[in-house]
């Protein structure tokens, strides 16, 4: 399983990427291979706010449907539509093609509570 050094994590499983201002979001490799082969990924709109540890979607599997949570506040400024033609790259890439949002940072004191991947290894037993 893979843990990029240089994202944050959540403790429901979804990781951030910052890039200045923008943050990119998506699910972890274990989360993703929890719950199996994805079908289909229900996103916000571009424009809408995503607010700290709020659902802003749903990512449903043959096995589950489960809510998506977002790491830190902001503005989503862009939507990756692969993902919702092809929801199997999460499966696939979780940290590359599979991303599924990019937000613009509202308050960046909010990364603070997030995981290092040490961390979040260590919640997953990974």
């Amino acid at each position: 399983m893979e843990f990029p050094a240089e994202l944050k994590y959540t403790k429901e499983h979804e990781w951030i990427r910052i890039d200045g201002d923008t943050g990119t979001i998506g699910i972890t490799d274990f989360a993703q291979s929890e719950l199996g082969d994805v079908v289909f990924v229900e996103l916000p709109a571009v424009g809408d706010a995503v607010t700290k540890d709020a659902t802003f979607g749903t990512i449903e599997a043959v096995k589950a449907v489960s809510d998506l949570y977002a790491p830190i506040s902001g503005e989503v400024i862009e939507v990756n539509p692969a993902v919702s033609d092809t929801p199997e790259l999460i499966n696939k890439e979780p940290y590359g093609e599979g991303w599924m949002l990019k937000i613009r940072i509202a308050n960046r004191d909010e990364l603070g509570s997030l995981l290092d991947v040490a961390g979040y290894q260590g919640l997953t037993g990974t």
